[in-house]
């Protein structure tokens, strides 16, 4: 039985910074990057030094007590003023995932009242949040094992993995659980096109734990289904809204209309923290645009012709339409719509 997750973290309070392992030198290089400045905290989440909805949430959290332990020294009396100047620092780095301004949000909560020194109060904040997302990923995981027959094979979009959560993982905290359970036949992972997370990151992840993987470029998906050779794909969010609509890592929303037209099962595995009833509908999540140049080149060398230009979303977004069931650490919703996910985030209020 999956007890806890620990082969390897990718978020740390070491007492003096936020240690991030850099996901942009993986699998070649395992590097911590030390934080010591919420200027740094905000800049690693930019350059996707940590990624993934949890991930970033939780980076921000450590973020936020070590801005509260810099104010605090810089003047005792005036600290609160000062750091919501970097909690907006913080929460201004990546539009998208919901998780990062849920993170901010109740770490501002947890400042709302303090006295004295506020740092270590915020610093067990922070390591709750870490704590509780590990202990999420672990739930959910045994959820969405339930739903997978044996003997399947499941495909896996980007990283949903132990490196975009405090641990275990979304997606991949599914496939562990299943694979744990004696019930996965293969699984595919596609390579995930400009930053390659599935060929450097999830890859790598399943490999630690002796997980097989086999590796698949973005357009095979389709032929791959079409020869029966999935029944499930699984994949993480960072954002999904109050009528089911799911925004996730471009090329999410491709694999969901091929699935359908396949006969392939869709899950989304997500904690609730990246569930935002606030958002009716799949339109109005801003989805985040990045440097065309990250299409335009590979591993930092330029493929396309002098010239091209590129258009570059992170995320794309599914309709719940598309979706046969939502796996959070509360249970499963399956074929979500509006009524389903109001009742799911209603039950432990």
């Amino acid at each position: 039985m999956l007890e806890q997750y620990d082969t390897f973290k990718p978020v740390l309070w070491d007492d003096e910074a936020v240690c991030l392992l850099d996901q942009r030198l993986l699998p070649q290089q395992h590097q911590y990057l030390y934080c010591r400045s919420v200027a740094e905290v905000a800049q690693a989440i930019r350059d996707m030094v940590v990624r993934g909805a949890p991930a970033i949430g939780i980076t921000a959290a450590y973020g936020v007590a070590l801005a509260a332990r810099q104010r605090y020294a810089e003047s005792a009396t005036n600290w609160r003023d000062n750091i919501e100047a970097d909690l907006q620092q913080l929460e201004g780095a990546r539009p998208t995932a919901i998780n990062l301004h849920w993170a901010i949000a109740r770490m501002r909560d947890r400042l709302a009242g303090l006295d004295g020194d506020p740092f270590e109060v915020l610093l067990q904040e922070a390591r709750a949040i870490h704590e509780e997302d590990i202990a999420a990923n672990l739930k959910m995981g045994k959820f969405g094992a339930s739903l997978i027959v044996p003997g399947s094979s499941v495909l896996t979009h980007c990283n949903a993995g132990a490196l975009a959560t405090g641990g275990h993982g979304t997606a991949l905290g599914v496939i562990r659980s299943a694979r744990a359970d004696g019930k996965l036949a293969t699984v595919y992972a596609d390579e995930t096109r400009p930053w390659l997370q599935g060929a450097r990151l999830t890859a790598w992840e399943l490999l630690q734990d002796q997980i097989p993987v086999t590796l698949v470029a973005e357009g095979a998906a389709a032929w791959l289904m079409q020869q029966g050779k999935v029944q499930w794909v699984i994949v993480g969010s960072d954002r999904i809204v109050a009528n089911g609509d799911v925004a996730n890592k471009i090329g999410t929303y491709s694999l969901a209309v091929l699935a359908r037209q396949h006969g392939v099962k869709f899950m989304v595995a997500a904690p609730t923290s990246t569930i935002d009833m606030a958002v009716a509908e799949g339109g109005a999540i801003p989805i985040e645009q990045r440097d065309p140049a990250e299409l335009l080149a590979c591993g930092g060398q330029r493929v396309a012709a002098e010239g091209a230009t590129a258009w570059n979303p992170v995320f794309d977004v599914t309709p719940a339409q598309l979706v046969d069931a939502i796996v959070t650490e509360r249970g499963i919703i399956e074929r979500p719509d509006s009524a389903k996910l109001a009742r799911h985030m209603g039950q432990h209020r």
